[in-house]
This record gives structure tokens, C-alpha cells and sequence, in this order.
């Protein structure tokens, strides 16, 4: 089993930026797809970004190049760096580990983190 624990979620204005973390123990080691999905009020869960065992990144389209995932195997940890952050990106996010890197994000995902909440202000 898998614990995923997320933070770095913040109140922020339009236009900043910042750095969710996910704490992964014990953090998966091969065949694995590791991810960012976010879900606004009202709105149901989306992708935001996944990476894989051997590094391939996906993004959403609708991020135009302002997150970027990584992690640190050596830290056991998975992030995603936000910048110029919009209202739009008001949500809580979520970590997960999963199996496949898809168009966006993770699918036959296994573990999710209880969430981060990001609040962006106009």
C-alpha cells in the first residue's frame, strides 16, 4: 500500500505562484505513473499532469505551459511547480499512483492523498 500525502496549497493572487508537494511512502519504484488531478466546486475531477517510471511527462492542454511536474526519488517526493496562476485554478489537488501515463495524468490508479487545497484570487 501506498500513502500519499499532499501540501503546499496556499492562498494566492492571480498571477503568482506556487509548489504542491506529495509525500509518497513507500514511493513506487518501477512501472509506475505517478499524478496531479485537481477538482473545482461543483466541477468533476480532472487530470493536471503525470509522469512516469521512466521520466515522460503529460501536461493538460489547458495549462499552456505554466505547471511542472517532477519528482525526487531520493525524497520520496512528487511536485508540481504552478506559475502565473489564474482564478481558474481554484481547486483542491490531488496526488495519485497509478499504473499508465495517459493523455493526462494516471489511469488504474491505485492511491489518491486527501488533497490541497489552492485558492487563486482575482
Amino acid at each position: 500500500e501506498v500513502q500519499l500525502v499532499e501540501s503546499g496549497g496556499d492562498s494566492v493572487q492571480t498571477g503568482g505562484s506556487l509548489r504542491l508537494s506529495c509525500a509518497a511512502s513507500p514511493y513506487p519504484t518501477r512501472n509506475y505513473c505517478m499524478a496531479w488531478f485537481r477538482q473545482a466546486p461543483g466541477k468533476e475531477r480532472e487530470g493536471v499532469a503525470g509522469i512516469n517510471a521512466n521520466g515522460i511527462t503529460v501536461y493538460a492542454d489547458s495549462l499552456q505551459g505554466r505547471f511542472t511536474i517532477s519528482e525526487d526519488k531520493a525524497k520520496n517526493t512528487l511536485y508540481l511547480e504552478m506559475n502565473n496562476l489564474k482564478p481558474d485554478d481554484t481547486a483542491k489537488y490531488y496526488c495519485a499512483a497509478g499504473k499508465v501515463l495517459v493523455e493526462v495524468g494516471c489511469a488504474r490508479v491505485n492511491y489518491w492523498g486527501q488533497g490541497t487545497q489552492v485558492t487563486v484570487s482575482a
